[in-house]
């Protein structure tokens, strides 16, 4: 869902010179790609609730508040280190089709995993009261998953990475 119409967001976009107050380099770029990973979110949601069927259209808002949510929160948080918020792209590529209630449950699974998978990324380069809200970001996104597919994984945000080998990571790149 980090996929923009033109390729993806690079590493450095959003930052201005410096990594501001009390923060480093690798955290600013994991809440940048948070960010970017949360505006991709609220619109994949946008994609879900116009396909969702009525008997999970509640859970399906719900989910996109959240992120509006965090994404807001992380728009500060960028702000806070001195840097310029990544901003949402105009449209994102979906994963597949979405042309009914199944397809739009399957996308909100596959969103959740993905934010998942950028949380651990967060949790690895943040500090203090920032690892925190990462975690408790991550805890959220794969109880949805969990709520959406009906599968769990042992170590949420973190299935991708073993199966792209290691040092892989969920953060963007060029």
């Amino acid at each position: 869902m980090t996929v923009r119409s033109g390729g993806t967001p690079t590493p450095s976009a959003g930052k201005t010179g410096g990594k501001g107050s009390g923060g480093n380099a690798a955290e600013l770029e994991a809440l940048q790609a948070a960010l970017a990973a949360e505006h991709a979110a609220v619109y994949g949601y946008g994609v879900v609730g116009g396909r969702i069927g009525h008997g999970r259209r509640v859970e399906a808002q719900e989910a996109y508040d959240g992120h509006r949510a965090r994404r807001d929160r992380l728009v500060r948080a960028v702000s806070d280190l001195g840097a310029t918020p990544r901003a949402a792209a105009a449209g994102y590529a979906l994963p597949f089709a979405v042309a009914d209630s199944a397809a739009a449950v399957r996308l909100a699974a596959e969103l959740e995993r993905r934010i998942a998978a950028v949380y651990s990324d967060l949790v690895r380069a943040a500090t203090d009261a920032r690892r925190g809200d990462a975690a408790e970001a991550l805890r959220e996104a794969a109880v949805r998953a969990v709520r959406w597919s009906g599968e769990s994984v042992a170590f949420p945000g973190l299935a991708e990475r073993a199966a792209a080998g290691p040092g892989a990571s969920a953060t963007p790149r060029e």
